[in-house]
């Protein structure tokens, strides 16, 4: 019997790029576990519904060791969407996805290099690529999340404690910042955090990231700017 198709519909299939946050283990495994629950323990609900992205890159396992790796993560409720960077020889059934090809920053226009300065003329300040902005024009309530990644986010009011704004570019809060602030999400090492009053729970440039206890007490309450240097947030009070 053959069976006709009267009604052949076509399937539509989009593309669409997602923010996801990109975890880097390092051996050994166990001791990296132990600051990965550091993190969360101090930080409630920093992976909760967030995509993560297994880097894999140059980590030197095996298939054992990357089964018990991502069973570990499930047991803290960190659901890997996909693994980058991992050897073919140690992806299996029932592991997340290879993925391959990804953006660890947003399509920009980088202008020509400029010729370079003769002696003694004064250094020009660096070229950057031109990123775009957002302007939040109300306070980022509790449980809200404001997820910028092409460039930089600027509120005109305070960050709640349990909020949370990830910029690909810098962060500027014009209000106390008491939530969680990322700024340089998707790999931007010069982008800087301004706030007029620091109470974070934590704060992140590039992927590096600094506990509310970690900060100097007397930056609390101060309008401070951070920034990173040598994988180290340095801050320093606004004058």
């Amino acid at each position: 019997m053959t069976k006709v198709l009267t009604d052949a519909r076509s399937i539509r299939i989009k593309g669409r790029s997602f923010l996801a946050v990109m975890l880097s283990p390092d051996l050994p495994i166990d001791d990296w576990l132990i600051r990965l629950d550091d993190l969360a323990a101090r930080s409630a609900g920093f992976f909760l519904g967030r995509p993560v992205v297994l880097d894999l890159t140059d980590l030197q396992i095996d298939r054992p060791q990357l089964k018990d790796l991502i069973a570990e993560l499930a047991k803290r409720n960190v659901s890997i969407m996909g693994i980058e960077g991992a050897r073919p020889s140690i992806l299996g059934s029932g592991m997340p996805p290879a993925l391959k090809g990804g953006r660890s920053v947003s399509d920009t226009e980088v202008q020509a290099k400029e010729p370079a300065d003769p002696p003694g003329k004064p250094a020009l300040a660096e070229t950057r690529p031109a990123m775009q902005s957002i302007v939040i024009r109300e306070p980022v309530r509790s449980g809200q999340s404001v997820i910028f990644p092409e460039g930089d986010v600027t509120v005109i009011g305070s960050v709640a404690s349990g909020a949370e704004v990830i910029a690909g570019g810098s962060v500027h809060i014009y209000g106390a910042l008491r939530g969680r602030a990322m700024a340089g999400s998707i790999g931007n090492a010069s982008a800087r955090i301004f706030c007029r009053k620091l109470e974070a729970e934590l704060v992140a440039i590039d992927g590096i990231y600094k506990m509310a206890e970690d900060m100097a007490p007397n930056l609390r309450g101060q309008a401070v700017q951070l920034w990173l240097e040598d994988d180290a947030i340095m801050a320093e009070k606004l004058i």
